[in-house]
C-alpha cells in the first residue's frame, strides 16, 4: 500500500443538503443515515478532491465545502483511477465504482460550473468492509 493523501472533510447527504461530519459509520450498503443508504451501492460514497474546488476558484466561483455533494473531500487527486482501484481509510476499504457524471444543478451554483467540472467532480465509490470513518490518512493498493 501506498499513503497517497488525507481525508480534508467529511459529510453525509441529508433532505436539506450535504452536513459536516466529525465521522461517518460505514456498511456495505453505503454511509448509514445519509439520505442515499441502500439506494444504490455502486454509489455509496462520493469523494471528490480540493482540486475540485481550486478549478472553480481559479474561475472566480466560491464554492463552500460540500457544495459539490461529496462525502469524503480529500487532499489527493483520484480522478485518473479506473474502477476497481481500492482505497484504505482507516480501516475502510473503499473501491472506485465510476466517476460522477455531469451535474447540471450546479449551474444554480454558477452556470460555468458544470462544464468546468465536467472532468473533475468526484468518483463514487462502493463500501467493501465497515467501520467508522474519520479524517485520517488514504492508502491506496
Amino acid at each position: 500500500m501506498t499513503k497517497v493523501g488525507n481525508v480534508s472533510s467529511l459529510f453525509y447527504s441529508t433532505a436539506n443538503g450535504s452536513a459536516p461530519a466529525l465521522e461517518l459509520a460505514l456498511d456495505k450498503k453505503g454511509i448509514i443515515e445519509d439520505k442515499h443508504y441502500n439506494k444504490n451501492t455502486e454509489r455509496s460514497v462520493l469523494i471528490a478532491s480540493l482540486d475540485s474546488y481550486a478549478i472553480a476558484k481559479n474561475h472566480g466561483i466560491d464554492v463552500p465545502y460540500g457544495a459539490l455533494g461529496e462525502n469524503l473531500l480529500i487532499d489527493y487527486n483520484p480522478y485518473h483511477l479506473h474502477a476497481g482501484a481500492r482505497f484504505e481509510i482507516a480501516n475502510v476499504v473503499l473501491e472506485i465504482s465510476q466517476h460522477c457524471t455531469l451535474c447540471k444543478s450546479f449551474t444554480k451554483i454558477d452556470a460555468k460550473l458544470p462544464k468546468l467540472l465536467k472532468d473533475d467532480r468526484g468518483i463514487f465509490a462502493k463500501v467493501i468492509s465497515r467501520e467508522i470513518l474519520k479524517k485520517v490518512m488514504i492508502f491506496i493498493f
